[in-house]
C-alpha cells in the first residue's frame, strides 16, 4: 500500500513528514504560501516558497488519486467483483494511469464485441483453446454454432471467441503497464508531411521527415510536432524500429510471453498468434499512442510553463529605475510619438503627442516641445517602448538629451508588450479616465521604468510575451502556473499600502480584488493609513486576513518604524523585548548593522517565535524593507545600428535579454528584431539549462555571427572570441540539426549549424 501522503510528499522533497504535516495543516487553514515561507518558518523547518508550491501541487494530485481510488473501489464492490487480491491491488496504485489500467474491466462500457460473444456462450470456446491449443478451432467452434444467438456459423463463432481473448489480453493491467514502459524507453516519434501540404506549412519544414526518441525530445520541438499535427501540416506516429512491415515486433512478444502463447505447430497456434497481433495493433497500440504522445504533449507543456514562468519572475523582479519623474514615449509614425509624464509617485502630470516623423517630419518642433515639458515637470527619465519607430524615436531623445545637457536626461528603452492590452483593459479605464487609450500606454511605459512590477501585475501575464509556446499549452495551468509567480514576486518585495493600486494589492497576500478596491476606497475617503492595524476598519477585512496580508504591507514614515519592514506586527512584541533588553528606543536600533550582529539571538526564542524568526527579525531591522531587486542598470545601443541592415557578422554590442527559451536566449540589440544566442553559444563551458547563464532583464554583450536579411533573423554570441567565419565553416557537419542521426560525445556541446539557428528561430517565432 503507498506510504501516506504526507509521508509521500516528504520523501519527493526530501524533507521531514512534520514538516510536510505543519504545512498542510497551514495551507489547509487557508494560508496563503507566501506568507508560510515568511513568517511560520517554525512550524514547517524553513520550507521556502518553491517547496511549498511543488508540496501544495502533489498534494492535490495526490487527495485525487484518493478520491478516484475509493469512487473506483465503490463501483467495484457495486458490482459484487470486489476481491482481497483486486482490492489491494487498487490500494497500492500509485499513480492515476496504474489506477485506471486496474479499474478498465470493470469500468461501466456500451456494449462491446466481446460482450456480445460472451452473452452468445462463446467464453467457454475462447478460454478452450487458449487453455489447450492442441483442439482444432473450426471443429471446437462447431459446436457453439447457434444462429438464434446470432452466431451464424463456425467463422462467427471463432471471431466472437477472438473478441473475449482480444479483450482480456488488453485489459491486463500489468501488461499494459509493462508495454507502456517499454515504448516510452524505446520508441520514436516520426513525423511526415501531410501531401500537399508542403508551401502551407513551410514553417515546419524541418519536420516534414523527422524521427526522434519519444523520451529524448526536447519540449519546443515536441510542442512544434504537435502544433504542426494540429494546423494539418504533419502526421504523427510512433515508430518501433520494426525491420519491414508485418515483422513480428517486441510488444507481439511481450504479450505472448505474458500470457503463454507459443507457436509449437499445434492446430490453435496460428489462431492464437493471430489473436495476439490484433489484439497488439487494433486494441493497445492505439490507446497507447494516444496516451504516451498525451503523455509527451503534457511534459513539454510543464516544461514550456516553467519556462514562462521563469522569465516572468526575472521580469517582474527586473531593476526599478525608482521614484524618479520619468517621460514616457509610445513611439508611432503617421500617427505620432505619444507623450506622457509621470512623478515620483507615478502620478500623471501632464501628457502631449509629437510628429518628429514621417509623414509630417516636426523634428526641431518635437524637439523642443520635449526639452519643455521636461524642464517643466524635472524630469530626469526618458522612457522609450520599443515597438514601431523606437529607434527612431531613441535618436530624436538623443538628440534631445544632446541639444539641452543642462536638464541631465537618461533615456532608456522599455519592453512595452502588453501595453497595448493594458490601455483597452477596463482597469486602464478606471485608473486614467481622462486619458485616451493611445496616450495610457506612454503611461503604462514610464511606469513600468520606475517600478516594472507595480505596473506588469496590471497586465495579464501571458500577454508580456516572456513564453515559450505559451498558446499550445494548457490555458488553465499555464494561468495557475504564472499567477503564483506573481503572487511570490509582489510579496518576496513588498507593497506600499499608501500609493499601491488595486491591481498590485490583489496580488498581496490573503486579498483578494474586492478587498484591494475595499482598501483604495478606505485611503481615498479617510486618507494615508497611519499603522498597519488600520487595516481592520477596512469594510470585510478581518482578523484572518489581516495575519495573512500584514506583513507584507509597508507604510513609509508611518507612526511606527516597524511598519515600513517585513517585521509581522505579531512580532511587534518581541522587537518591543529585545528593545527594552538593550534600553534602546526603535530609531537607535534600525539599521545600526554593529549593535544588531551582537545580540543574541537564541536568548530571545519563547514557544512561539523560534531562531529563524528572530533571525529574520534581526536582518530586517539591519535594513528595513530591503529591496529584493537588483540595481538599476540598463543597455546602451550603439549609435548607427538602428536596423537588421546595419548589423555585420563580428560586431560586438550590448543589448538586454528579452527571453529565455530551453535553446538559448533573446537578446534586443536595439534594432527591432530580437537576435538568438543558442544554448551553444552561452557559454565555454557546457550549458544544460539557460537559465543558468542568464534571466530576462540582463544586459549582456553579444557578437553577431550571423544575419539573415529575407527572414530577418539575427544569430549572436556570448562568447565574444567566437568568429562567424569559423562559426560557417563548422556548419556543415553539426549534428544538431533536427532530424539527423549522428550521435554526439557525452559532455560534449556543438555549434550549431546555421541551418539549426534559423529552425530554432521558427521555432521560437511559432511559440511567441
Amino acid at each position: 500500500m503507498p506510504a501516506p501522503i504526507q509521508q509521500r510528499i516528504a520523501d519527493e522533497l526530501g524533507v521531514r513528514p512534520a514538516q510536510v504535516a505543519a504545512a498542510i495543516e497551514l495551507l489547509d487553514g487557508g494560508a496563503t504560501v507566501p506568507f508560510v515561507a515568511r513568517y511560520r518558518k517554525e512550524a514547517t523547518g524553513g520550507l521556502d516558497d518553491a517547496q511549498l508550491r511543488q508540496l501544495e501541487e502533489r498534494l492535490g494530485y495526490l487527495r485525487e488519486l484518493d478520491d478516484r481510488r475509493a469512487t473506483i473501489l465503490k463501483s467495484i464492490e457495486e458490482q459484487d467483483k470486489l476481491t482481497p487480491a483486486l482490492q489491494q491491488a487498487i490500494l497500492d496504485a500509485e499513480t492515476k494511469t496504474r489506477l485506471e489500467d486496474i479499474y478498465l474491466p470493470y469500468k461501466p462500457k456500451r456494449r462491446t464485441k466481446a460482450q456480445i460473444a460472451r452473452e452468445a456462450g462463446l467464453e467457454p470456446l475462447a478460454l478452450g483453446l487458449w487453455q489447450d491449443p492442441g483442439r482444432e478451432p473450426a471443429q471446437a467452434a462447431a459446436d457453439y454454432v447457434d444462429a438464434g444467438k446470432g452466431v451464424a456459423d463456425v467463422k462467427a463463432a471463432l471471431e466472437g471467441a477472438r473478441q473475449i481473448l482480444m479483450e482480456t489480453f488488453a485489459e491486463d493491467a500489468a501488461l499494459t503497464g509493462q508495454l507502456r514502459d517499454w515504448l516510452w524507453a524505446n520508441a520514436r516519434l516520426k513525423s511526415t508531411l501531410v501531401e500537399g501540404k508542403a508551401q502551407e506549412g513551410a514553417k515546419f519544414a524541418d519536420y516534414f521527415e523527422f524521427a526522434e526518441a519519444l523520451n529524448k525530445i526536447p519540449s519546443h520541438r515536441a510542442l512544434a510536432l504537435f502544433r504542426g499535427r494540429n494546423e494539418g501540416v504533419l502526421y504523427l506516429d510512433l515508430d518501433l524500429g520494426e525491420a519491414e512491415p508485418g515483422a513480428v515486433s517486441v510488444p507481439e512478444v511481450m504479450l505472448a510471453q505474458h500470457f503463454a502463447i507459443e507457436d509449437r505447430g499445434r492446430p490453435a497456434d496460428a489462431w492464437l498468434r493471430e489473436t495476439v497481433r490484433y489484439t497488439w495493433r487494433v486494441k493497445l497500440l492505439t490507446r497507447l499512442d494516444l496516451e504516451l504522445k498525451t503523455r509527451l504533449r503534457e511534459a513539454a507543456e510543464e516544461e514550456a510553463i516553467q519556462v514562462f514562468a521563469r522569465n516572468l519572475h526575472d521580469l517582474l523582479l527586473a531593476a526599478p529605475a525608482g521614484p524618479r519623474a520619468t517621460l514616457g514615449l509610445d513611439p508611432g509614425l503617421r500617427t505620432g510619438v505619444k507623450v506622457a509624464v509621470v512623478d515620483a509617485t507615478g502620478k500623471v502630470v501632464a501628457t502631449d503627442t509629437i510628429y518628429p516623423h514621417a509623414p509630417k517630419k516636426q523634428w526641431d518642433q518635437s524637439i523642443a516641445t520635449l526639452a519643455n515639458i521636461a524642464r517643466v515637470h524635472r524630469v530626469d527619465l526618458i522612457a522609450i517602448g520599443n515597438g514601431t519607430a523606437s529607434r527612431e524615436t531613441d535618436r530624436l531623445a538623443a538628440e534631445l538629451i544632446r541639444k539641452h545637457s543642462e536638464l541631465r536626461l537618461t533615456k532608456i528603452m522599455v519592453s512595452e508588450a502588453g501595453a497595448s492590452v493594458y490601455s483597452a483593459s477596463e482597469l486602464a479605464s478606471r485608473e486614467l479616465p481622462e486619458l485616451d487609450v493611445s496616450l495610457r500606454g506612454a503611461v503604462s511605459i514610464a511606469r513600468r521604468l520606475q517600478d516594472p512590477l507595480a505596473e506588469l501585475v496590471k497586465i495579464d501575464p501571458k500577454s508580456i510575451g516572456v513564453g515559450q509556446y505559451q498558446h499550445d499549452v494548457s490555458q488553465v495551468r499555464l494561468a495557475r502556473g504564472l499567477e503564483n509567480v506573481v503572487e511570490d514576486c509582489v510579496n518576496a518585495v513588498g507593497v506600499d499600502l499608501n500609493t499601491a493600486s488595486p491591481a498590485l494589492l490583489a496580488r498581496v497576500s490573503g486579498l483578494s480584488a474586492t478587498l484591494a478596491e475595499n482598501i483604495v476606497d478606505y485611503r481615498n475617503a479617510n486618507g494615508a493609513f497611519a499603522e498597519r492595524k488600520a487595516l481592520l476598519k477596512v469594510s470585510r477585512l478581518g482578523e484572518k486576513t489581516f495575519e495573512q496580508a500584514a506583513g507584507f504591507l509597508r507604510i513609509v514614515g508611518g507612526a511606527n518604524p516597524l511598519d515600513a519592514s517585513a517585521v509581522h506586527p505579531e512580532a511587534y512584541p518581541l522587537v518591543q523585548r529585545i528593545l527594552a533588553a538593550n534600553d534602546r528606543a526603535i530609531d537607535q536600533v534600525v539599521g545600526d548593522a554593529g549593535f544588531l550582529h551582537r545580540i543574541k539571538p537564541e536568548q530571545f526564542t519563547d514557544e512561539r517565535f523560534g531562531l529563524p524568526t528572530v533571525r529574520d527579525i534581526l536582518a530586517e531591522l539591519e535594513k528595513p524593507g530591503r529591496d529584493p531587486r537588483p540595481e538599476f542598470v540598463t543597455a546602451v545601443f550603439q549609435e548607427g545600428v538602428e536596423e537588421l541592415k546595419d548589423l555585420r557578422p563580428g560586431m560586438v554590442l550590448e543589448g538586454v535579454v528579452t527571453n529565455i527559451t530551453n535553446f538559448g536566449a533573446f537578446v534586443d540589440v536595439g534594432v527591432h528584431q530580437d537576435g538568438l544566442v543558442h544554448i551553444s553559444a552561452m557559454s565555454d563551458k557546457f550549458v544544460k539549462d539557460p537559465h543558468q547563464v542568464a534571466k530576462a532583464g540582463d544586459v549582456v554583450r553579444v557578437k553577431v555571427m550571423e544575419v539573415d536579411l529575407p527572414r530577418r533573423r539575427v544569430a549572436l554570441s556570448m562568447r565574444l572570441s567566437d568568429e562567424p567565419e569559423e562559426r560557417m565553416a563548422r556548419a556543415d557537419r553539426s549534428p544538431d540539426r533536427p532530424g539527423k542521426g549522428k550521435k554526439k560525445k557525452p559532455g560534449v556541446q556543438r555549434e550549431p549549424a546555421a541551418g539549426a539557428l534559423a529552425a530554432a528561430f521558427a521555432k521560437a517565432r511559432e511559440g511567441r
